[in-house]
């Protein structure tokens, strides 16, 4: 019996065979029962299709229940009464409400379910029962088909809503995938700036420093030892932030985190012009306004701008090129400006890039501005040299 069981649960269409065939059983019985019953070879025929009806509801819906429908007209016009296989027509409305088929179909089982009851007391009367008990009757036998079709129709509402639920989740999941993607993607720019930024600036110092030391190594050992010890915490300085921004790529590894270094932030501006000075590049740095706290994210937008426009200035101004920073605090928003008076038009491989304008010197720092909703304005000085000015809103800092 527990193989039995298994395989009807795992074969649904089998389970409708055999209450197919059970069905047809039982009403062969009442057919040959009844004493003045149908003819026994219609009666056969009938509850042998209504058997059919049963065993394929699953497979064909729509058409087992127009087979129900013509079973049921057959039956009125041979004066073929109510039996055992009219339970097909309960099990066809279920199953055809229940299933995501046309909306007619579904139509069509209600009305013919509501109507049969009543079409049988029309056909069939009850005898020796009162109007008013026909009625009751009636009614009472038209529940059933109702309740089959609201069960089944229920139960397709319910099917659709999980299905939709599932869709739903699904969609999530996708979204989820394609944020997380993205927010890869992005950080991979981020550390692709970090990286260029740090690169460019500390070797374009390194280079200018090892020149000098090896113009003066002859004449003036101490200035070629001082500047190989610039050369050496400049590299110190570079290799920290570049282990920083690596270690961010690194997973399951907290033991190291007490290696990283913070974030550069405005303070720290000062300390890169004195750096830059050391290099050889006269800077004039002034502060305007009163400062103030500033979110991280503009503190390092303003740090790598500063450093950028500086490292550039050196790499492309030319001989004798001087700069100037000035960091102005307004009531909304810092501004940035960073001037030379390098070789002026002529300077636009100041973009680090070429000539053609797309470094990416330049639209990294379009890109750092853009992430803080600020505005970015570069390009040649009037009377020569070149001009980086930047503006960055100001939020309070949480």
């Amino acid at each position: 019996m527990q193989r039995l069981y298994d395989f009807l649960r795992r074969h649904p269409t089998g389970v409708d065979s055999f209450w197919a065939v059970m069905l047809f059983g039982f009403s062969l019985l009442w057919v040959a029962q009844v004493p003045e019953g149908p003819d026994d070879v219609i009666g056969a025929l009938v509850v042998a299709t209504f058997g059919l009806v049963v065993a394929l509801r699953r497979r064909a819906p729509e058409k087992m229940l127009l087979l129900a429908v013509l079973l049921g007209v057959v039956q009125l016009l041979l004066d073929f009464p109510p039996n055992p296989a009219d339970f097909a027509m309960l099990v066809i409305i279920y199953s055809v409400a229940a299933h995501d088929g046309p909306r007619w179909a579904s139509r069509l089982a209600l009305v013919g379910g509501a109507c049969a009851a009543s079409i049988s007391q029309v056909r069939w009367p009850v005898e020796n029962v009162s109007v008013a008990g026909q009625i009751f009757f009636t009614v009472v036998m038209s529940v059933p088909f109702v309740l089959a079709w609201v069960l089944g129709d229920s139960m397709r509402t319910r099917r659709a809503y999980l299905a939709q639920l599932e869709e739903r989740a699904a969609r999530l999941e996708r979204e989820r995938e394609a944020q997380s993607k993205v927010a890869v993607a992005a950080e991979r720019a981020r550390i692709a700036r970090e990286l260029h930024d740090v690169v460019a600036h500390n070797v374009s110092v390194m280079v200018v420093q090892a020149d000098g030391a090896a113009y003066v190594l002859d004449t003036s050992p101490d200035l070629a030892r001082q500047a190989l010890e610039t050369i050496s915490s400049t590299g110190r300085q570079a290799l920290a932030e570049m282990r920083r921004l690596l270690g961010i790529l690194r997973t399951g590894e907290p033991e190291e985190a007490g290696e990283y270094v913070p974030q550069p932030d405005v303070q720290q501006i000062e300390d890169l012009v004195e750096q830059v000075r050391t290099a050889g590049l006269p800077v004039d740095f002034k502060v305007e306004g009163t400062p103030r706290r500033l979110p991280s994210g503009v503190e390092l937008t303003a740090y790598r701008i500063v450093q950028e426009a500086l490292t550039n200035t050196r790499k492309h101004g030319g001989p004798d090129v001087g700069a100037s920073v000035r960091l102005t605090y307004f009531d909304d928003g810092l501004g940035l400006l960073v001037e030379d008076d390098g070789r002026g038009a002529a300077q636009e491989m100041y973009v680090d890039g070429g000539a053609d304008g797309r470094g990416h010197g330049l639209i990294g720092m379009r890109e750092r501005v853009g992430m803080v909703g600020g505005t970015l304005d570069a390009g040649p000085r009037p009377g020569g040299g070149f001009r980086i000015s930047a503006l960055l809103p100001l939020k309070p800092a949480h």
